[in-house]
């Protein structure tokens, strides 16, 4: 699927912002020795419970999973649902078979995700285009007028495709624009200038409150 992303890994590591789920603007259909789950838009950090030996997953691009799994996205803010909560009974038997025999389980999930996707159509443009926006810095207004929508319908189609406000939305792309820079080896000073925070201080809040951790301790950086 367009701009969507397979991934694996195993048990959860150990120490301080190891194993974070971060918000990223997306949302991920995942697979654990036969749980079959969809992962909500997080405003926050989650730490998964590291129980699980293995997990394969498919993060949809921000705001091109709720037309494909049928379900809005603010419905789902800060949740881990089970699929059969959302899908109808016979249509998870199939998958869940599937995946319990598949060598590859991120790309079966990728299948079945195309598969969904081809009844509900193509994305909006609309979307993709608000994302680049807000990822560039824009404010909500100038994105707004950008796109030749008004106030509160990019609120409303926000809310539906991402699980929050544009608002939300371009606090966690500034976030996460400032996890790459820091994680290239930027120093945080010059991070948070680059990224659009105010000063290395509300970078550092920002980052407490969306991770729950400092950004050091985040990266693995000893002071």
């Amino acid at each position: 699927m367009p701009g969507a992303v397979l991934w694996t890994k195993g048990p959860a590591a150990s120490g301080p912002g190891a194993g974070l789920v971060l918000p990223d603007g997306c949302m991920d259909l995942l697979w654990s020795e036969g749980r079959l789950l969809v992962a909500g838009p997080d405003t926050r950090a989650y730490a998964p419970d590291g129980s699980s030996a293995y997990w394969a997953g498919l993060r949809f691009f921000p705001g091109t999973a709720p037309a494909c799994l049928g379900v809005p996205a603010h419905e789902l803010r800060d949740r881990r649902v089970d699929v059969a909560d959302l899908w109808p009974a016979p249509a998870v038997r199939r998958l869940r078979a599937r995946l319990a025999v598949a060598r590859d389980p991120a790309a079966a999930l990728e299948q079945a995700a195309l598969e969904r996707a081809e009844s509900a159509g193509p994305p909006d443009p609309l979307l993709r285009r608000m994302v680049a926006a807000l990822d560039a810095g824009r404010p909500v207004a100038a994105t707004a007028d950008e796109l030749g929508v008004g106030a509160r319908w990019l609120h409303r189609r926000s809310l539906t495709a991402f699980g929050y406000g544009p608002k939300t939305l371009a606090r966690v792309l500034r976030f996460q624009r400032a996890l790459a820079l820091a994680r290239s080896g930027v120093p945080f000073a010059d991070t948070a200038v680059r990224a659009g925070y105010a000063d290395q201080a509300h970078l550092s809040r920002e980052v407490r409150e969306l991770a729950g951790v400092p950004l050091g301790e985040l990266l693995g950086v000893r002071g």
